[in-house]
């Protein structure tokens, strides 16, 4: 700097002489007067002419700093311009020592922005940390969202319309406790209902209908709720059940020889009835997966003449676990033939008259249902069957403990198979046994898989697997499994009689089974 302002003043004082010698001399002899200088600028430079001064100011640029350099000018014509050029050279000298001021980043600049102007920031963090709230498209419902809110659940609804399951009382009589029948409704109820409810069509639904309650997964869970598993428990099944399935799987049966599953129209069979609907698939298919037990009898099975089967037919008389009473595409129990008439008297208090449910009946004409088969399309229908079977095999169970726990016998049949059911479409078949465990006072309900497969694979190697099983449920299984009804119907007391409430009305149950029988007997003339 201190250079700078020497070289500065010696132009002024260039130019203070030379104007001074211009006005002196007038000629180029003139001696240039003497000019007083100080020490530094003698060693710096020596006395020259102004003309010559002037030349070398020219040819010779001012320094600059090598950041702020400008393209010389062409020509000086006058000194002022000089000076000016010297001025702006020591401004621009000036304003790059001057201190730089960071410039803001670009997010800085748009929170202020943002934080001033109150706009919603795209990251909902920095939006609360800036102007202390959420943003607000977080309180705005898309179409997605207002559908899902407003969305109704049917099957929900459905099962919350259901009537709650009725409570059985029970009856204490020398020590034991027998459920009572439950009264369906007041007695000119009953009456409109009674045409219905001998018939079987009392609550008939279609096909689609009947199994809606059992389309969603959720019913699992319910049924678990009321002590129904559709699973194996940990205990498993008793050593003797489990010979037993073994053996109905194993034991040789006669299969028809003409039918649709014969050897040469057998993959016909199957391509026709493949993607049709359910009734199709039982007109052509169910008869060779679960037999007809009647359809035996009547070509000359005797010892089958005790069962009854229901096809679609609504268990009427039956005590729901959850949800509406099942109703299977096929139903095998026990007809009143199967009994003595002793027996019947003794069991008749326990299942009451027609216009009541209990435990041991699925309609007036089947005690002690013990084999259902449901028919889907699909294998995600196939869950769907399994719920239904899982419902009507645990009241057939539970009739049969309750019937021993009447005589107080009910820990014989603990891990044991009490009752079957087959799950099926055009092509996979699922067979299951069903069993209690009791613990004290407490009874549950499991299933345990006897076998799943495909009957269309290797061939149809396996077509006739499920048919030869049901066959010896009817012929092995299902012998033994009356003799231990039997038994505990023996073991009931002769003249149980439940007394109804005072002022009722009402007959007893056994009394009023008998009078209404007798009734229908005498107009068909038996």
């Amino acid at each position: 700097m201190a250079n700078h302002r020497e070289l500065v003043g010696a132009q002024k004082r260039l130019k203070s002489s030379t104007s001074a010698g211009e006005q002196v001399t007038g000629t180029d002899n003139a001696e240039p007067r003497e000019t007083r200088r100080s020490s530094r600028l003698q060693t710096r430079s020596q006395p020259k002419s102004s003309e010559n001064r002037r030349r070398e100011l020219e040819s010779t640029p001012p320094k600059r700093p090598q950041s702020f350099k400008k393209p010389a000018r062409s020509s000086l014509k006058r000194k002022r311009g000089q000076d000016a050029d010297h001025l702006s050279q020591t401004e621009d000298l000036r304003s790059s020592k001057r201190p730089r001021i960071p410039p803001q980043s670009t997010a800085e600049a748009q929170w202020k922005v943002e934080r001033n102007t109150g706009t919603a920031v795209a990251d909902p963090l920095k939006n609360w940390v800036l102007n202390k709230s959420w943003p607000n498209e977080y309180f705005k419902q898309d179409s997605q969202a207002r559908e899902d809110l407003f969305e109704r659940d049917s099957w929900l609804e459905e099962q919350t319309d259901q009537p709650p399951p009725p409570t059985v009382q029970y009856v204490e009589i020398d020590g034991f406790r027998y459920p009572r029948p439950i009264q369906k409704g007041p007695p000119s109820l009953r009456r409109k209902q009674s045409d219905s409810s001998l018939t079987g069509s009392s609550d008939q639904q279609k096909r689609e209908a009947k199994s809606a309650p059992y389309r969603d997964t959720r019913y699992t869970t319910l049924l678990a709720a009321k002590g129904s598993y559709m699973e194996k428990s940990h205990l498993g099944i008793t050593d003797s059940s489990l010979s037993s399935c073994k053996a109905l799987l194993s034991l040789e049966q006669t299969a028809p020889n003409d039918s649709l599953f014969r050897d040469d129209v057998f993959e016909e069979t199957c391509r026709r009835v493949q993607g049709r609907n359910e009734a199709r698939i039982i007109r052509s298919i169910s008869p060779y997966i679960v037999p007809s037990v009647e359809d035996m009898a009547i070509l000359g099975a005797a010892k089958l003449s005790c069962l009854i089967e229901n096809v679609n037919e609504a268990w009427v008389g039956s005590i729901p676990v959850e949800g509406p009473r099942p109703q299977p595409d096929y139903t095998v129990g026990f007809g009143r033939s199967a009994f003595t008439d002793e027996q019947l008297r003794k069991l008749d208090p326990l299942v009451g008259s027609v216009f009541d449910t209990s435990f041991f009946v699925a309609t007036y004409r089947m005690y002690f249902p013990f084999l259902t088969s449901e028919v889907k399309c699909g294998a995600a229908a196939l869950d769907t069957a399994d719920r239904q079977n899982a419902h009507s095999m645990t009241i057939a169970t539970r009739g049969i403990v309750e019937l021993y726990k009447a005589v107080k016998r009910e820990k014989e049949h603990a891990r044991e198979i009490l009752a079957f059911s087959v799950s099926h479409d055009y092509s996979a078949v699922r067979i299951y046994g069903h069993y209690p465990i009791i613990d004290g006072s407490k009874t549950t309900f499991y299933r345990h898989p006897i076998k799943k497969f495909d009957f269309t694979s290797e061939e149809g190697i396996n077509k006739w697997t499920a048919y030869k099983f049901t066959k010896n449920v009817y012929d092995v299984w299902m012998p033994t499994h009356l003799e231990r009804i039997c038994s505990a119907i023996d073991q009931l007391p002769p003249n149980l009689d439940f007394q109804v409430f005072p002022g009722s009305g009402v007959q007893s149950a056994g009394h009023l089974m008998s009078t209404l029988l007798h009734s229908q007997a005498k107009e068909i003339g038996i």
